[in-house]
Protein backbone atom coordinates (compact mmCIF):
# COMPACT_ATOMS: atom_id res chain seq x y z
CA UNK A 1 0.00 0.00 0.00
CA UNK A 2 2.90 2.36 0.70
CA UNK A 3 4.21 1.86 -2.84
CA UNK A 4 0.73 2.41 -4.23
CA UNK A 5 0.38 5.61 -2.20
CA UNK A 6 3.73 6.98 -3.37
CA UNK A 7 2.82 6.18 -6.97
CA UNK A 8 -0.53 7.96 -6.59
CA UNK A 9 1.25 11.03 -5.22
CA UNK A 10 2.94 11.28 -8.67
CA UNK A 11 6.37 12.37 -7.52
CA UNK A 12 7.49 12.60 -11.16
CA UNK A 13 5.01 15.41 -11.71
CA UNK A 14 6.68 17.45 -9.01
CA UNK A 15 8.87 18.76 -11.84
CA UNK A 16 6.00 21.10 -12.71
CA UNK A 17 6.56 22.91 -9.42
CA UNK A 18 10.00 24.04 -10.58
CA UNK A 19 8.14 27.12 -11.86
CA UNK A 20 8.05 28.23 -8.19
CA UNK A 21 11.81 28.76 -8.45
CA UNK A 22 11.56 31.13 -11.42
CA UNK A 23 11.55 34.23 -9.21
CA UNK A 24 14.63 33.02 -7.34
CA UNK A 25 16.61 32.53 -10.56
CA UNK A 26 15.44 35.53 -12.57
CA UNK A 27 15.74 37.92 -9.62
CA UNK A 28 19.39 36.79 -9.28
CA UNK A 29 18.99 35.50 -5.72
CA UNK A 30 20.00 31.90 -6.43
CA UNK A 31 23.27 32.37 -4.51
CA UNK A 32 21.53 34.11 -1.58
CA UNK A 33 21.11 31.32 0.99
CA UNK A 34 18.03 32.66 2.89
CA UNK A 35 16.20 33.27 -0.39
CA UNK A 36 17.25 29.84 -1.68
CA UNK A 37 15.98 28.05 1.43
CA UNK A 38 12.72 30.00 1.40
CA UNK A 39 12.12 29.22 -2.27
CA UNK A 40 12.89 25.53 -1.73
CA UNK A 41 10.39 25.54 1.12
CA UNK A 42 7.79 27.04 -1.22
CA UNK A 43 8.69 24.44 -3.86
CA UNK A 44 8.16 21.48 -1.51
CA UNK A 45 4.98 23.06 -0.16
CA UNK A 46 3.57 23.13 -3.68
CA UNK A 47 4.78 19.54 -4.19
CA UNK A 48 2.85 18.26 -1.18
CA UNK A 49 -0.21 20.29 -2.10
CA UNK A 50 -0.15 19.06 -5.70
CA UNK A 51 0.10 15.45 -4.47
CA UNK A 52 -2.99 16.07 -2.37
CA UNK A 53 -4.75 17.31 -5.51
CA UNK A 54 -3.59 14.27 -7.52
CA UNK A 55 -5.01 11.91 -4.91
CA UNK A 56 -8.36 13.70 -4.87
CA UNK A 57 -8.41 13.84 -8.66
CA UNK A 58 -7.78 10.08 -8.95
CA UNK A 59 -10.61 9.41 -6.54
CA UNK A 60 -12.93 11.62 -8.60
CA UNK A 61 -11.80 9.89 -11.82
CA UNK A 62 -11.81 6.33 -10.55
CA UNK A 63 -14.67 5.12 -12.78
CA UNK A 64 -13.35 6.83 -15.91
CA UNK A 65 -9.81 5.59 -15.23
CA UNK A 66 -11.05 2.00 -15.09
CA UNK A 67 -12.19 2.37 -18.72
CA UNK A 68 -8.83 3.75 -19.87
CA UNK A 69 -6.24 1.32 -21.33
CA UNK A 70 -3.39 2.57 -19.12
CA UNK A 71 -5.01 4.65 -16.37
CA UNK A 72 -6.86 1.55 -15.20
CA UNK A 73 -3.51 0.43 -13.75
CA UNK A 74 -3.36 3.42 -11.40
CA UNK A 75 -3.36 2.29 -7.76
CA UNK A 76 -6.77 3.74 -6.89
CA UNK A 77 -8.46 2.58 -10.10
CA UNK A 78 -6.96 -0.91 -9.76
CA UNK A 79 -7.93 -1.18 -6.10
CA UNK A 80 -4.37 -1.36 -4.75
CA UNK A 81 -4.94 1.86 -2.80
CA UNK A 82 -8.31 2.03 -0.99
CA UNK A 83 -10.25 5.23 -1.55
CA UNK A 84 -10.62 6.04 2.21
CA UNK A 85 -6.83 5.82 2.63
CA UNK A 86 -6.22 8.04 -0.39
CA UNK A 87 -8.65 10.69 0.85
CA UNK A 88 -7.21 10.62 4.37
CA UNK A 89 -3.68 11.14 3.11
CA UNK A 90 -4.88 13.88 0.75
CA UNK A 91 -6.41 15.78 3.69
CA UNK A 92 -3.25 15.40 5.78
CA UNK A 93 -1.04 16.63 2.92
CA UNK A 94 -3.35 19.60 2.31
CA UNK A 95 -3.29 20.61 6.00
CA UNK A 96 0.50 20.30 6.21
CA UNK A 97 1.18 22.20 3.00
CA UNK A 98 -1.29 25.02 3.67
CA UNK A 99 0.07 25.42 7.21
CA UNK A 100 3.60 25.63 5.83
CA UNK A 101 2.43 28.15 3.23
CA UNK A 102 0.96 30.38 5.96
CA UNK A 103 4.27 30.21 7.83
CA UNK A 104 6.23 31.25 4.74
CA UNK A 105 4.05 34.19 3.72
CA UNK A 106 0.44 35.30 4.00
CA UNK A 107 0.40 36.02 0.28
CA UNK A 108 1.87 32.60 -0.42
CA UNK A 109 -0.88 31.04 1.68
CA UNK A 110 -3.49 32.94 -0.34
CA UNK A 111 -1.93 31.74 -3.60
CA UNK A 112 -1.63 28.10 -2.52
CA UNK A 113 -5.16 28.10 -1.09
CA UNK A 114 -6.44 29.54 -4.37
CA UNK A 115 -4.51 26.84 -6.25
CA UNK A 116 -6.05 24.14 -4.04
CA UNK A 117 -9.63 25.39 -4.36
CA UNK A 118 -9.37 25.88 -8.13
CA UNK A 119 -7.97 22.38 -8.56
CA UNK A 120 -10.75 20.89 -6.44
CA UNK A 121 -13.23 22.69 -8.68
CA UNK A 122 -11.28 21.49 -11.71
CA UNK A 123 -11.36 17.88 -10.53
CA UNK A 124 -15.09 18.00 -9.91
CA UNK A 125 -16.40 20.12 -12.81
CA UNK A 126 -14.08 22.31 -14.86
CA UNK A 127 -11.98 19.54 -16.40
CA UNK A 128 -15.08 18.45 -18.32
CA UNK A 129 -15.39 21.83 -20.07
CA UNK A 130 -13.40 22.08 -23.34
CA UNK A 131 -10.90 24.98 -23.54
CA UNK A 132 -11.59 25.99 -19.95
CA UNK A 133 -9.93 22.78 -18.77
CA UNK A 134 -6.60 23.76 -20.36
CA UNK A 135 -6.92 27.41 -19.30
CA UNK A 136 -7.29 26.30 -15.67
CA UNK A 137 -4.15 24.18 -15.96
CA UNK A 138 -2.27 27.19 -17.36
CA UNK A 139 -3.51 29.35 -14.49
CA UNK A 140 -2.05 26.80 -12.08
CA UNK A 141 1.40 27.39 -13.55
CA UNK A 142 0.98 31.15 -13.22
CA UNK A 143 0.07 30.66 -9.56
CA UNK A 144 3.27 28.67 -9.09
CA UNK A 145 5.34 31.53 -10.48
CA UNK A 146 3.39 34.04 -8.40
CA UNK A 147 3.93 31.88 -5.32
CA UNK A 148 7.68 31.98 -5.88
CA UNK A 149 7.56 35.76 -6.10
CA UNK A 150 5.43 36.10 -2.96
CA UNK A 151 7.97 34.46 -0.63
CA UNK A 152 10.89 36.65 -1.73
CA UNK A 153 11.84 40.25 -1.27
CA UNK A 154 12.17 40.92 -4.97
CA UNK A 155 15.17 43.14 -5.64
CA UNK A 156 14.32 43.99 -9.24
CA UNK A 157 11.01 44.47 -11.07
CA UNK A 158 9.75 40.98 -11.89
CA UNK A 159 8.97 41.08 -15.58
CA UNK A 160 5.30 40.51 -16.53
CA UNK A 161 6.68 38.87 -19.68
CA UNK A 162 7.53 35.83 -17.57
CA UNK A 163 3.89 35.46 -16.56
CA UNK A 164 2.88 35.76 -20.21
CA UNK A 165 5.46 33.18 -21.31
CA UNK A 166 4.42 30.83 -18.50
CA UNK A 167 0.77 31.06 -19.51
CA UNK A 168 1.46 30.45 -23.19
CA UNK A 169 3.88 27.59 -22.53
CA UNK A 170 1.36 25.90 -20.22
CA UNK A 171 -1.36 26.27 -22.86
CA UNK A 172 0.98 24.79 -25.46
CA UNK A 173 1.70 21.74 -23.29
CA UNK A 174 -1.95 21.42 -22.30
CA UNK A 175 -3.30 21.43 -25.83
CA UNK A 176 -0.51 19.05 -26.87
CA UNK A 177 -1.57 16.69 -24.10
CA UNK A 178 -5.21 16.83 -25.21
CA UNK A 179 -4.17 16.12 -28.80
CA UNK A 180 -2.18 13.07 -27.72
CA UNK A 181 -5.09 11.81 -25.62
CA UNK A 182 -7.55 12.33 -28.46
CA UNK A 183 -5.29 10.64 -31.00
CA UNK A 184 -4.94 7.57 -28.81
CA UNK A 185 -8.55 7.39 -27.62
CA UNK A 186 -10.64 4.57 -29.14
CA UNK A 187 -13.37 5.83 -31.48
CA UNK A 188 -16.04 4.65 -29.08
CA UNK A 189 -14.16 5.49 -25.90
CA UNK A 190 -14.10 9.27 -25.72
CA UNK A 191 -15.97 9.11 -22.42
CA UNK A 192 -12.64 8.33 -20.68
CA UNK A 193 -12.29 12.15 -20.54
CA UNK A 194 -15.50 14.06 -21.17
CA UNK A 195 -13.72 17.20 -22.35
CA UNK A 196 -12.26 15.27 -25.29
CA UNK A 197 -15.72 15.16 -26.82
CA UNK A 198 -15.42 18.92 -27.36
CA UNK A 199 -12.13 18.72 -29.25
CA UNK A 200 -11.05 17.60 -32.70
CA UNK A 201 -7.54 16.99 -34.00
CA UNK A 202 -7.76 19.91 -36.50
CA UNK A 203 -8.97 22.28 -33.77
CA UNK A 204 -6.17 21.25 -31.41
CA UNK A 205 -3.60 21.60 -34.19
CA UNK A 206 -4.78 25.17 -34.78
CA UNK A 207 -4.70 25.98 -31.09
CA UNK A 208 -1.22 24.51 -30.77
CA UNK A 209 -0.04 26.59 -33.73
CA UNK A 210 -1.46 29.76 -32.16
CA UNK A 211 0.03 29.27 -28.69
CA UNK A 212 3.39 27.96 -29.91
CA UNK A 213 3.82 30.97 -32.19
CA UNK A 214 2.74 33.31 -29.41
CA UNK A 215 5.14 31.64 -26.97
CA UNK A 216 8.09 32.14 -29.32
CA UNK A 217 7.20 35.79 -29.91
CA UNK A 218 6.58 36.52 -26.24
CA UNK A 219 9.82 34.90 -25.12
CA UNK A 220 11.77 36.67 -27.84
CA UNK A 221 10.34 40.02 -26.76
CA UNK A 222 11.16 39.20 -23.14
CA UNK A 223 14.84 38.57 -23.93
CA UNK A 224 15.49 42.16 -25.00
CA UNK A 225 12.67 44.26 -23.56
CA UNK A 226 12.20 43.06 -19.97
CA UNK A 227 13.50 45.48 -17.31
CA UNK A 228 15.56 42.90 -15.39
CA UNK A 229 17.51 41.26 -18.25
CA UNK A 230 21.12 42.28 -19.03
CA UNK A 231 21.29 45.42 -21.15
CA UNK A 232 23.66 43.75 -23.62
CA UNK A 233 20.78 41.61 -24.99
CA UNK A 234 22.73 38.45 -24.21
CA UNK A 235 19.46 36.70 -23.28
CA UNK A 236 18.66 36.52 -26.99
CA UNK A 237 21.25 33.72 -27.15
CA UNK A 238 18.75 31.49 -25.37
CA UNK A 239 16.07 31.83 -28.07
CA UNK A 240 17.35 28.90 -30.22
CA UNK A 241 17.07 26.51 -27.26
CA UNK A 242 13.45 27.55 -26.67
CA UNK A 243 12.71 27.17 -30.37
CA UNK A 244 14.15 23.67 -30.48
CA UNK A 245 12.29 22.56 -27.32
CA UNK A 246 8.97 23.80 -28.74
CA UNK A 247 9.62 22.15 -32.10
CA UNK A 248 10.77 18.91 -30.45
CA UNK A 249 7.63 18.64 -28.34
CA UNK A 250 5.49 19.27 -31.42
CA UNK A 251 7.39 16.51 -33.22
CA UNK A 252 6.83 14.11 -30.34
CA UNK A 253 3.10 14.89 -30.25
CA UNK A 254 2.36 14.76 -33.95
CA UNK A 255 4.91 12.24 -35.27
CA UNK A 256 5.66 10.00 -32.31
CA UNK A 257 2.08 10.18 -30.97
CA UNK A 258 3.48 11.01 -27.54
CA UNK A 259 2.70 13.94 -25.25
CA UNK A 260 -0.10 12.42 -23.18
CA UNK A 261 2.10 13.06 -20.12
CA UNK A 262 4.44 16.02 -20.85
CA UNK A 263 6.30 15.54 -17.56
CA UNK A 264 7.11 11.96 -18.61
CA UNK A 265 8.61 13.21 -21.89
CA UNK A 266 10.80 15.57 -19.91
CA UNK A 267 12.20 12.60 -17.99
CA UNK A 268 12.79 10.26 -20.95
CA UNK A 269 13.38 12.29 -24.13
CA UNK A 270 17.09 13.02 -24.36
CA UNK A 271 17.00 15.78 -27.03
CA UNK A 272 14.35 17.64 -25.03
CA UNK A 273 16.43 17.27 -21.87
CA UNK A 274 19.54 18.58 -23.61
CA UNK A 275 17.78 21.63 -25.02
CA UNK A 276 16.29 22.52 -21.64
CA UNK A 277 19.63 21.95 -19.91
CA UNK A 278 21.45 24.19 -22.40
CA UNK A 279 18.78 26.86 -21.94
CA UNK A 280 19.12 26.67 -18.17
CA UNK A 281 22.92 26.85 -18.26
CA UNK A 282 22.78 29.80 -20.66
CA UNK A 283 20.37 31.68 -18.39
CA UNK A 284 22.58 31.10 -15.35
CA UNK A 285 25.72 32.23 -17.15
CA UNK A 286 24.04 35.33 -18.57
CA UNK A 287 22.35 36.39 -15.32
CA UNK A 288 25.09 35.50 -12.85
CA UNK A 289 28.36 35.82 -14.78
CA UNK A 290 27.82 38.40 -17.50
CA UNK A 291 24.92 40.50 -16.22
Amino acid sequence: MIRALIKSMRLRQWTKNAFVLAALVFDRQLLHLPALLTSLGAFFTFCLLSSSVYLINDVQDVEADRKHPTKKLRPIASGKLPIPVALSVAIVLAVISLSAAFFLSHWFFFITFTYFVINLTYSRWLKHVPLLDVLIIAFGFVLRVGGGVSVLTVQQPFSPWLYVCTTLLALYLGFGKRRAELALAPENGLDTRKALNGYTIPLLDQLITIVSSSTIMAYSLYTFSAPNVPANHAMMITIPFVLYAIFRYLYLVQVRQAGGEPEELLLVDRPLQISIALWGISVLVIFYLTG
